[in-house]
């Protein structure tokens, strides 16, 4: 009997040993934390640096490992008729590069009996800043047609991808002479069937001056509104049909009438869309 008494002493003894050792090792690890905690330093200028400097480093192997891509689209060859006549439009773009860094060239015009009567052409550098999204900077020319005058710009601006789909641009100008100027468009893919596409589209252009030497005014200066139906054929092939409403608006207005010209027209349209 004395014996049991022995072990259970002991087994008492190593039991309570251990618990004392586990919340020993408990409390040290809680205070260990808390002194952590509060002790943290925020990262110096250098370590900042090499973070950054690795997290480039990454995104260059990444670009340089990316194969070379290109895309050439002309989004709308078409003919345009009213009931004054009839004239021609086109609007192309194209890049090359890789999927972070691009080139893009984009530009569109109108021609009229045989003779152009607008046109410009902008090239970028793109970046992707975003899932979807590209940043570009670049530059922009206004042809110079008859007796008006050429413009130069350069252009900053996104493109990609907006929610619920819509293909939408955003340019800002500036331009010699304190010349300012903004660009909005957007257009949307709504399938039919896997052919047919109900395509509509906008465009809205801004300045922030008036330029009586091309007769653009201050402010909202013109609009765009496009509701097409696309058929594709193939992929890289698709004819169209649609309408379009063109406006003028404020001093942009004024300078139509004075030239006896119309400030809001309707036209129907018939074109193609290609891409290779």
């Amino acid at each position: 009997m004395q014996n049991n008494l022995n072990v259970k002493i002991k087994t008492g003894a190593i039991l309570l040993a251990l618990a004392t050792s586990f919340v020993a090792l408990s409390s040290r690890a809680v205070f260990a934390d808390a002194n952590n905690s509060g002790t943290y330093q925020t990262p110096s200028l250098a370590e900042q640096r090499a973070t950054l400097a690795q997290s480039l480093k990454g995104t260059m192997n990444h670009d340089m490992d990316s194969p070379l891509i290109y895309k050439v689209m002309i989004d709308r060859l078409e003919r345009n008729f009213t009931n004054k006549g009839s004239f021609t439009q086109f609007e192309g773009q194209a890049y090359v590069g890789s999927d972070i860094n691009k080139l893009w060239i984009k530009g569109e015009g109108q021609r009229l009996s045989g003779q152009t009567q607008e046109a410009d052409i902008e090239a970028y550098y793109s970046r992707a800043i975003a899932p979807y999204w590209d940043g570009q900077i670049g530059a922009r020319h206004d042809f110079s047609v008859g007796n008006i005058p050429g413009r130069n710009w350069l252009g900053l601006g996104i493109q990609g991808l907006a929610p619920y789909k819509f293909n939408t641009a955003a340019t800002a100008y500036v331009g010699n002479a304190g010349r300012t100027a903004l660009r909005l468009t957007g257009d949307y893919d709504l399938l039919i069937t896997q052919r047919l596409i109900f395509w509509p589209a906008l465009e809205f252009n801004f300045y922030g001056k008036d330029d009586p030497a091309r007769a653009i005014g201050k402010g909202l200066a013109n609009s765009r509104v496009v509701l097409r139906l696309r058929y594709e054929i193939a992929r890289e092939f698709a004819p169209y049909v649609g309408i379009q409403w063109t406006n003028k608006y404020g001093q942009t207005a004024r300078y139509v009438r004075e030239n006896n010209g119309a400030t809001s027209d309707i036209q129907l349209i018939t074109g193609v869309r290609l891409w290779w």
